[in-house]
């Protein structure tokens, strides 16, 4: 009764995979995998406290202008609509320090810039009076909430970016390429593979 309407089929035997001739034929270079393919993740959690604070110093130092420009830019944003002169005063000494810093560029050799005169004091004393010149202005409240968001996302930025240098300092007896790809620190301390050993 269970194999009322049914149909059984006998089973034959399928063909041999010699009896088909094929060939081997390589694959073309752009259908091949390529196996030696490795995606980089430039985060991760140090293991330490101790490699957390290596890295935040490192990456400060290599990245510190860009997270300079990063928080430059949400108090550019910030004061556009209402602190107009915050904001002149802002581009002003911004203009500023981008001269000196120039100006260092500009006069390698010079004794008085590099010697006598410490960089970092002079760039201090800019961004505190760009400080007291926004306070003056009626800018600092949005200075302290630019700062109290920006820089604890430096920090966790700091913290989790694995550093790596991407371009190497050029060589200084080539007097027409001098420098031009020269990262923003003068020399690498890591392995070398570039990557960090932290």
């Amino acid at each position: 009764m269970a194999n009322h309407a049914t149909k059984h089929r006998t089973q034959t035997k399928p063909t041999t995979p010699s009896s088909i001739s094929e060939t081997y034929q390589p694959k073309n270079p752009h259908e091949k995998l390529y196996t030696d393919f490795k995606i980089y993740f430039p985060f991760s959690i140090p293991l330490t406290s101790e490699a957390a604070a290596i890295r935040v110093i490192r990456n400060i130092e290599n990245l510190g202008l860009y997270y300079t420009l990063f928080v430059w830019i949400i108090l550019f944003i910030i004061l556009i609509p209402h602190h107009k002169t915050s904001l002149i005063l802002l581009v002003i000494m911004t203009y500023v320090i981008t001269i000196y810093h120039l100006l260092l560029r500009a006069c390698p050799n010079n004794v008085v810039l590099h010697r006598r005169v410490d960089k970092r004091f002079v760039l201090c004393v800019l961004v505190f009076a760009t400080i007291v010149q926004l306070i003056l202005t009626d800018a600092g409240i949005r200075l302290a909430v630019t700062l109290a968001c920006a820089v604890p996302l430096v920090l966790v930025h700091a913290v989790l970016w694995v550093s790596h240098y991407v371009f190497e300092v050029e060589d200084v007896s080539c007097c027409c390429c001098n420098k031009e790809l020269a990262p923003l620190v003068g020399h690498s301390e890591f392995g070398g593979d570039g990557l960090e050993n932290v």
